[in-house]
């Protein structure tokens, strides 16, 4: 995909010599978790062919979106990553900015921080999905499975859920029980357990829906206020 979005866009000059243009690849991780933030990831690259790491009998593992690859698998492409990278970055979300401005503002924030830590700016965006929930700061294409179809927005993916599932076990230690180290805050029946018998941590999303069916803590949801404008939560 790279290739063919490069030959659409002119070149950049560097120095008195000219460079293909730069795409930077943007996939995210965390959306649809209860807990933790959501985490942004951006990749771009040189065009050189991607790592490959061994496999069984002799085979090779591609770079491909991170959920189709083993948890170890994406432990040792984060490894070899940034050394093929042209640039990389990382960018968060809060549980407390989820709350307060909404999941799509959260995901622009988290991927202007991503992009803004990138050595370099990107010429274009592959964003994985339908929706630019970027804005205007960069040209942005949208591509449904872009994970799957380019390596840079792939790289991204595997970034990206490295880093926040590494974040969200390192909370076991605090609040063990609710399964941060295996489901990464994700819905599963230990978290749906652990909520129902010891209520919400500082790092569960307060305005979310699964609180609706936890009686003994739903009047701790935020819910958002039409009247005070976007962005500002009152407890009803």
């Amino acid at each position: 995909m790279e290739e063919e979005l490069c030959s659409a866009l002119p070149p950049r000059r560097r120095g008195r010599g000219r460079a293909v243009p730069l795409i930077a690849g943007v996939d995210e991780v965390g959306r649809g978790a209860w807990a933790g933030p959501v985490v942004v990831g951006a990749a771009v690259t040189d065009l050189s062919p991607p790592p490959e790491l061994p496999g069984r009998g002799g085979r090779t593992i591609g770079l491909t979106d991170s959920k189709l690859l083993t948890a170890a698998h994406r432990e040792r492409f984060a490894e070899v990553l940034p050394g093929w990278l042209a640039g990389h970055g990382i960018g968060a979300a809060s549980p407390e900015e989820i709350d307060e401005l909404g999941m799509t503002e959260a995901l622009r924030r988290a991927a202007v921080r991503a992009l803004e830590a990138l050595p370099v700016r990107p010429d274009l965006v592959i964003l994985d999905g339908a929706h630019d929930y970027l804005g205007g700061r960069w040209p942005v294409r949208c591509e449904v499975k872009a994970d799957q179809r380019s390596v840079t927005v792939a790289a991204a993916s595997v970034l990206a859920k490295v880093h926040r599932d590494r974040l969200m076990a390192a909370l076991e230690g605090e609040y063990p029980g609710y399964g941060f180290a295996d489901a990464a805050g994700y819905p599963s029946p230990v978290h749906q357990k652990a909520l129902e018998e010891r209520g919400p941590t500082p790092h569960h999303r307060m305005s979310w829906s699964y609180l609706d069916d936890l009686p003994r803590w739903r009047h701790l949801k935020k819910h958002r206020d039409p009247s005070a404008g976007e962005g500002q939560l009152s407890l009803l």
